[in-house]
């Protein structure tokens, strides 16, 4: 008895594999069973995801060395005595290319793309917002469809507003508003390479033609927002300087008109008090004068920092129409679903016939220890 217990015990210890191969080729009906069903939820599955198209734009930024200014700029500013840049001829740039993906997905720059004008390749929809077009002409799964009309057996739908009464807060989005966000979080993505400092914006969408028009709108928008940050405080000082050029023009004009009038009108005049009158008119509008002229300089001088801070972005790769689709990958999705069925049917399978070995065996000494009762007795 104690021998044979020993041996019941090796054998559960260790796992047969030809036990699983026999239990796995004993329920091949039932394999054949998952495995089909396995299949068909595949093809249900990927042919109810709708078809994807991806449209790229790659960029290339100026990578620039934060030196300040050029010589050339250095010199222009020096012959109107303009001081220009930080002692040590060095600045910092607070937008630098790893912060573009945090720009792109920004709630600022996303309300920016809602009224994108968008066209579809078909033609049946033309210049019409990218919000409407999310909210009102994207394909579903057929699932979702179904539990839509579930839900809306118990919900009414809310009307939802005209285009013309949306006013776009993007520090408050209403609820529809942060749906199509999140769409559009999803479906428009930046990086960066940190070695090259390349920049690719890639846009996926139902309609190979809205993906390039959003690439392509999402790509200029990118480089407006750097530009205008970069030129900000330069355009700043270049609309300053041309409000005091306007006016020290004016006051040159003035200046000059009162000399004219005042020379032509004293000039056979031969009294003191006159010529000196008449030189300090001269004397005023040779000031004036020299301050329109200083300020006509520093125009150009605000005018070259802001062509000088202005970035340059090359354009490796524009945004294109796509002629292929990249998703769904419906090979995968029926490849997943028969994994998921032979995996889920072979553990049962397994299981099964563990617990059947099992109770064979229970079964089995039992019987042994009822045959050998009468004899010990004996």
């Amino acid at each position: 008895m104690m021998v044979e217990e020993k041996e019941l015990q090796g054998k559960e210890a260790g796992i047969d594999l030809s036990v699983v191969f026999q239990a796995l080729w004993k329920r091949r009906d039932l394999f054949a069973i998952t495995l089909s069903l396995g299949f068909v939820v595949g093809l249900a599955v990927a042919f109810g995801v709708p078809k994807t198209y991806e449209s790229k734009a790659i960029l290339a930024p100026e990578v620039s060395a934060a030196s300040g200014l050029s010589s050339n700029l250095s010199d222009l500013a020096s012959m109107v005595g303009v001081q220009i840049g930080t002692a040590s001829g060095a600045s910092v740039d607070a937008i630098y290319p790893e912060l573009y993906p945090d720009i792109v997905s920004s709630s600022p720059f996303i309300g920016e793309l809602f009224d994108i004008p968008v066209s579809t390749k078909d033609g049946q929809l033309k210049n019409i917002s990218l919000y409407d077009y999310l909210q009102k002409h994207q394909e579903i799964p057929w699932w979702n469809k179904a539990m839509g009309g579930v839900v809306s057996l118990f919900k009414s739908k809310p009307t939802p507003k005209p285009a013309k009464e949306r006013q776009t807060d993007p520090l408050h989005f209403t609820m529809d508003e942060e749906f199509i966000a999140q769409a559009i979080r999803g479906m428009v993505h930046c990086s960066v390479d940190r070695k090259t400092s390349i920049i690719t914006v890639s846009v996926t969408t139902q309609d190979p033609l809205v993906a390039a028009i959003v690439a392509d709108s999402v790509q200029h928008r990118l480089q407006e927002y750097v530009t205008n940050y970069r030129t900000k405080k330069a355009r700043a000082d270049l609309a300053y300087t041309e409000k005091l050029y306007v006016q020290a023009k004016k006051d040159y004009e003035a200046s000059q008109k009162a000399y004219s009038q005042y020379a032509d009108a004293n000039s056979d005049l031969l009294l003191e008090s006159l010529i000196t009158k008449r030189d300090e008119l001269e004397n005023e509008m040779q000031l004036r004068y020299n301050m329109y002229n200083q300020l006509t300089q520093q125009i150009q001088v605000a005018k070259a920092k802001v062509q000088e801070n202005t970035p340059a972005f090359t354009q490796i790769q524009p945004a294109q129409i796509p002629v292929l689709k990249v998703g769904p990958k419906r090979g995968v999705i029926i490849a997943i679903w028969l994994m998921l069925a032979f995996f889920c049917t072979t553990i049962y399978a397994t299981v099964s016939e563990i617990r059947q070995k099992d109770k064979k065996s229970k079964i089995s000494l039992s019987q042994d220890t009822a045959e050998s009762t009468p004899s010990v007795s004996e």
